[in-house]
């Protein structure tokens, strides 16, 4: 089966919404929406495609873009391979260089609309926040816990794992909806390292599973209303992920940790060649910082996932 390698841009606009345009008539797939782009020339790196397809079919200059997701789709003639870039910065007013459709789309919304059988992954990727904080224990002091939590949202936290293997399922529970209140206050999602079947008592946003709980379950635990990720730390785990229809991986540890001193390591260049076997948004897991993320991205990442880095960081707000 023939392959070919494909490059796609996103980007928002003053109202935080992305660009899509739809395939012409006489084109494979016509009629379908899809992110803007096209396919590579011979000799052809993906950044430099990109900056080719966006001027030829939208008259814009790329300044500067980041790998968003990298993903792969086999249609019924064609493997697709699939070079996503989040763009930031750019010259020009995108305008239908080839009398194709063009609309300005609300993230939210994108699933309402007759994406590229291969898009689904895009939207979920533009989706999630690209800062995870996992929760430290927390110890005796409930309210200070609840407190530095509050904090760490203002600061920019977008997206939190719930982790307290210490407590009880009761304890845990009472801790979960408090916490849950107080994310959905600042509108930051929650997730739930327990039980899956906790999430809806508690009114989280959906669960993140261990690895050990991920090697020996045999579907997805919760309907797709309800966000699910796992860790994963090998092929095996990352290809259960996918299978099982799961929203993303945390993919680690990169570094030693003090939680994890002596497990095995996977390195920057384990984490670049895991990353790329994924078909899900990857978070790298394991010594992270927030000034860890642009080397994250560039190994085919989302994001990061860290305790230390996003609980304890003092002053100004992650960038």
């Amino acid at each position: 089966m023939q392959t070919i390698h494909v490059v796609a841009a996103v980007w928002a606009d003053g109202q935080s919404r992305v660009l899509l345009a739809q395939r012409p008539v006489g084109k494979p797939l016509s009629g379908y929406w899809e992110f803007p782009g096209g396919k590579l020339e011979a000799g052809e790196t993906p950044l430099a495609g990109l900056r080719r397809e966006l001027h030829e079919e939208l008259g814009i200059t790329i300044q500067n873009a980041r790998p968003l997701i990298q993903l792969s789709h086999v249609y019924p003639e064609v493997r697709v391979q699939l070079d996503v870039w989040r763009v930031t910065h750019y010259s020009g007013e995108p305008r239908a260089c080839e009398d194709q459709p063009l609309a300005w789309v609300k993230p939210g919304e994108l699933s309402g609309w007759n994406l590229l059988p291969a898009d689904g992954p895009i939207i979920t990727a533009i989706l999630f926040p690209p800062l995870m904080l996992v929760t430290p224990s927390p110890e005796a002091n409930r309210e200070q816990f609840l407190q530095i939590l509050k904090q760490a949202l203002k600061r920019g936290v977008d997206f939190v794992q719930l982790r307290a293997p210490e407590l009880g399922l009761s304890d845990y529970a009472s801790l979960a909806r408090a916490a849950t209140a107080l994310c959905h206050r600042q509108g930051v999602r929650i997730l739930l390292n327990s039980k899956p079947e906790m999430v809806r008592d508690v009114g989280a946003d959906g669960v993140h599973l261990s690895n050990a709980h991920l090697l020996r379950m045999t579907g997805r635990p919760l309907p797709q209303d309800f966000l699910v990720g796992a860790s994963c730390h090998d092929e095996t785990g990352i290809r259960l992920a996918s299978a099982y229809g799961l929203d993303y991986i945390v993919l680690g540890p990169v570094q030693a940790t003090p939680s994890h001193p002596h497990g095995a390591i996977l390195g920057w260049d384990g984490f670049k060649r895991l990353a790329s076997c994924s078909l899900l948004p990857v978070y790298a897991i394991g010594g992270m910082l927030p000034q860890s993320l642009e080397q994250v991205r560039k190994l085919g990442g989302h994001g990061i996932a860290a305790m230390r880095g996003l609980w304890q960081t003092q002053g100004s707000e992650f960038s």
